[in-house]
């Protein structure tokens, strides 16, 4: 698998994805609505990322007619390179070395020109009290232990999160420098990790019972009255049951409070429900985490002893 994220045009976005499944999309692109990839390692950082555009002319999408503007950012708007490709298969070839983390050998063979931008306006000082400042902070980084937003689904939420009677009182280019700076720290303690945490394998746990019937969902919606509202769509139509935990006990277990998690049958019979609770246990336990339930149907779940290092994806 490749430690990449892939954006497309049309909103979809693929995560550790193998070097075929990113072939695959290089040469599907073109179409209307489908005309650019654009990747970022894993975890993101602020300014590194390669891209392609490519827009059929005549053609059938996938085709590979027509020329690939490939583009490529090293950390800084003066860091940012071009070239121009008439065929799939060396943006592939760039991509796939690109997204190995390995030597800058992707590079090679390719005539790059660097673009010329404006350098970006400095960002003004966060005029906040002490008070303040420590709320957002604190907020932002419970967000990012979370491990589920992007970096510009955290900027968003700092600016947002002091607005009183319609008045911002950061700016969304202050935000995103907040949100980068804390972001980045937690890069840097995340690489010391060794081996597999407890978000991996309760994403290992779910993904087992998803391929059993069982709709099987990670921070989903807000709240639990939300989320027992769309859970019956967010999975196959043939599912037998279901089970997920919402955002308000993602950032309980980024707190270090356990995680809970809501399960139930889709026929609505409390044996069904008992059944799906016994099902979810069982694949939590063998993944290696510590489950309390008294195998009351009413009763929910709870993960204790979680250690809640999430690997940022961004």
């Amino acid at each position: 698998m490749l430690a990449i994220t892939v954006d497309t045009e049309h909103g979809r976005r693929h995560s550790a994805i193998t070097a075929a499944q990113l072939a695959d999309l290089v040469r599907r692109i073109g179409g209307e609505g489908d005309r650019f990839l654009v990747l970022q390692r894993i975890p993101d950082l602020p300014d590194v990322f390669i891209q392609v555009w490519h827009e059929t002319e005549g053609e059938a999408a996938g085709s590979g007619s027509g020329s690939y503007t490939l583009e490529y950012r090293d950390g800084a708007y003066d860091r940012h390179f071009r070239t121009m490709l008439d065929a799939p298969d060396p943006v592939i070839a760039a991509m796939t070395g690109w997204a190995a983390c390995g030597s800058e050998d992707w590079r090679a063979g390719l005539e790059w020109e660097r673009l010329e931008f404006e350098p970006p306006p400095p960002v003004p000082e966060l005029n906040l009290g002490d008070e303040d400042r420590a709320l957002l902070e604190s907020r932002v980084r419970e967000a990012i232990v979370g491990g589920y937003a992007t970096r510009a689904e955290l900027a968003e939420l700092a600016e947002d999160y002091l607005v009183a009677d319609g008045v911002h009182p950061i700016s969304l280019a202050q935000a995103r420098q907040l949100v980068d700076r804390i972001w980045l720290e937690r890069v840097a303690e995340q690489a010391s990790w060794q081996d597999e945490t407890d978000p991996e394998r309760l994403t290992r746990a779910f993904a087992a019972l998803e391929s059993v019937g069982i709709t099987a969902r990670e921070n989903f919606t807000c709240c639990r009255s939300c989320g027992q509202s769309e859970i019956g769509a967010a999975g196959s139509p043939t599912a037998r049951g279901f089970v997920y935990f919402h955002s308000q006990s993602t950032d309980a277990a980024a707190s270090g409070h356990g995680l809970t998690l809501h399960y139930g049958g889709f026929d609505g019979l409390p044996e069904t429900t008992a059944s799906v609770g016994h099902e979810v246990v069982a694949a939590l336990e063998r993944c290696g985490l510590s489950v309390e339930w008294n195998g009351d149907p009413g009763r929910s779940l709870d993960i204790t002893r979680l250690d809640w290092r999430r690997r940022l994806v961004g």
